[in-house]
């Protein structure tokens, strides 16, 4: 998934980001509440990671304005405010789940994992596009018998392929899915992850469901 995670407090920041990379999602981090309103009216997120107490514009202010635009990816807020009305006004602002400060990292990877359920092509923590299954708290992908684990960025290019089957995918719609808000890829770097992600999925007879459709993208095509 893409997430936005916004947070002041980079000691809180820089552990969530790392986990949410280590476990396969493509994050775009944030420090404060400017900066994460111009970022999420320039990229489309699979999940919203908001710190209720922001500089500039507050976490449940970017949480109204995100549903006022019509926009219905989850919301997840961060906060030490923990009343039942806390609670209420969070949820009532649009929020999906609530996690009190400080933060558990092993708690926050589970509440991801649970509203990344909400996909309708998702069985639980599995997605699954034929007989092909991607594994998300594993970062393995398996067909049969056989299975293969893949790197972080590996898993982020066939989950993106995945969730659009048998759509041809521009390399910017995917540049802009895989890299991180503010990094540029090499030139290079996109041809190269689509021959190791063909390389991974030989294991399990599945490497030609990587399809190049020259001058135009790639897609996925279940055989």
């Amino acid at each position: 998934m893409r997430i936005l995670l916004v947070e002041d407090d980079r000691s809180q920041l820089e552990p969530l980001h790392k986990a949410l990379s280590e476990a396969g999602h493509v994050v775009d981090a944030v420090e404060d509440g400017a900066i994460a309103q111009w970022v999420m009216s320039q990229r489309e997120y699979d999940l919203l990671i908001l710190d209720w107490l922001l500089p500039e514009i507050n976490g449940l202010d970017l949480c109204r304005e995100y549903r006022h635009s019509g926009k219905t990816s989850p919301v997840l807020m961060l906060t030490a405010k923990d009343t039942t009305l806390d609670k209420i006004t969070g949820l009532d602002a649009g929020a999906d789940d609530y996690l009190v400060k400080p933060t558990d990292v092993f708690e926050l990877l589970a509440r991801v994992r649970a509203l990344s359920r909400r996909s309708p092509i998702l069985q639980g923590n599995t997605l699954v596009l034929g007989d092909l299954e991607l594994h998300q708290p594993t970062l393995t992908v398996k067909r049969g018998q056989a299975t293969v684990e893949l790197s972080p960025r590996e898993f982020q290019l066939l989950e993106y392929l995945m969730r659009h089957p048998r759509q041809i995918l521009s390399r910017d719609q995917i540049e802009q899915v895989l890299w991180e808000w503010g990094s540029e890829p090499e030139s290079n770097a996109m041809t190269a992850q689509v021959r190791r992600l063909r390389q991974r999925l030989q294991v399990v007879g599945a490497a030609s469901w990587i399809e190049t459709v020259y001058g135009m993208g790639y897609r996925i095509n279940p055989k």
